[in-house]
Order: structure tokens, then sequence, then C-alpha cells
């Protein structure tokens, strides 16, 4: 029996980070600290749940967000949530989670057209070089930012 984990306060401290890996998944630790926020704790501060950042992972693996909240209201830790991400929605091997999440790891949206522009502006806000941060980088930095507000 696995105990539920405690909710993070996101009003005083951040989800992990996007490149946390659980079970070899990015994202995955950052969307279980948020999601378990807003359910068992209720202090998800200025963070999304059921984000673009989420389906990142979520649209992979063809797994619907309600999915995954249900095994987290069931007291799934992180562990088990990365278990349950390996037996349902689209099958992967250990070999494509690595190289899946390796890429998303070396994102870098200021390459992509359609976000260059909203990149730009949240790292020139925290005093990044769009050009040579990536995504999850950005993000840990606007975490840092904003607690530090």
């Amino acid at each position: 029996m696995t105990l539920t984990p405690k909710a993070k306060d996101l009003t005083k401290e951040p989800p992990a980070s996007p490149s946390d890996r659980v079970g070899g998944y990015v994202i995955l630790a950052r969307l279980a600290d948020k999601a378990r926020a807003a359910f068992l704790g209720g202090k998800v501060g200025e963070y999304h749940t059921d984000c673009p950042l989420d389906h990142m992972l979520l649209d992979w693996k063809a797994v619907q967000y309600s999915e995954i909240r249900k095994q987290l209201e069931a007291g799934a830790d992180d562990e088990a949530l990365a278990a349950y991400l390996d037996s349902h929605g689209t099958s992967k091997t250990a070999e494509e989670v690595e190289a899946w999440s390796d890429k998303m790891d070396a994102m870098m949206p200021s390459n992509n057209p359609d976000k260059k522009a909203w990149f730009e502006g949240e790292c020139n806000r925290l005093g990044l070089d769009a050009d040579t941060t990536t995504l999850f980088e950005m993000l840990d930095a606007d975490d840092e930012h904003s607690l530090s507000q």
C-alpha cells in the first residue's frame, strides 16, 4: 500500500523541475506535484494543471489527464505513476522513453516559429538568452523568479 505523498504548497516552493525524471519520464514529477497541490492542498499558486506542458507527456503516451488524476487521488506516488504510464496508453520501450525525454529536455522553443516570440519575451523577462536556453531551463528560472517576488 502506497502512502499518499504530501502536496506541496506551490505558493512557497516550486513543483519539481520538468527535467526531473521518474521512471525515465521528464515532466511527470512536475505534473504530479501540480496535480497533488490542486486537489490535496489547494495551494497551486500560479501553476496550471492539465496544461500544454503536461500534455507534451500525456499526448505522447496517449493517456488522459483524468486517468493520471485518478491514480494520484488514489494515493499513487511518483514511481507508481510512472509504472501506470508504462502499462497504459501507447506502449513505449525504455529506450523510446529515454530518447523522448532527452529530446524534450533539449527543446529550444526559439527554433519554433510558432513559439519564438513568446519564448523570447519570457526569456527577456527572466534575463535569459532565448537562443541558448531550453524550455525546461526557462521554466526552472521562472519558478525561481516567481518565488523571489
